[in-house]
């Protein structure tokens, strides 16, 4: 199932992602793709905070992944400065993904080596405060109710 939704602010943002992390469980990954300054993180700290996370949730493009602890641990793993995954690296990222859900912004270039993903988010701008949301999921009921 694939679900469309325009956003009018970040706390919009914020508000679509709590409601779709409270239905998420331990070992799930979501990827959250788009491009530069689209609400990637936006995205990941309203997740954060529908997860009961009250910690600062900021980008970890610089330190490739921050992990939340809150009614259920969230690990955030920025993969943007990665061109592939190496099984080193892959070494490096895989106690992000030990009971937790995962968010992954810049997916692509784990692709090959990421667990799948129930959900794949991808934001895009629409303007300087609206943001194009696409979410897929293969079970209909993540994303039942978003819009």
């Amino acid at each position: 199932m694939t679900l469309e939704v325009v956003t009018a602010s970040a706390e919009e943002t914020e508000s679509i992602a709590a409601r779709l992390a409270e239905r998420l469980e331990p070992g799930d990954v979501i990827t959250v793709s788009g491009e530069l300054g689209s609400g990637k993180t936006t995205f990941v700290r309203g997740a954060c905070r529908g997860l009961g996370i009250t910690a600062p949730v900021t980008s970890p493009t610089f330190t490739i992944g921050h992990r939340y602890r809150g009614r259920l641990d969230v690990s955030h793993v920025d993969l943007y400065r990665f061109s592939g995954l190496s099984p080193a690296e892959w070494g490096d990222l895989e106690p992000y993904f030990e009971d937790a859900i995962v968010f992954v912004e810049w997916p692509e270039a784990g692709l090959d080596a990421l667990p799948p993903a129930r959900v794949a988010v991808r934001l895009e701008h629409v303007s300087v405060e609206r943001r194009r949301i696409h979410l897929a999921a293969a079970e209909s009921a993540l994303l039942e109710g978003l819009a």
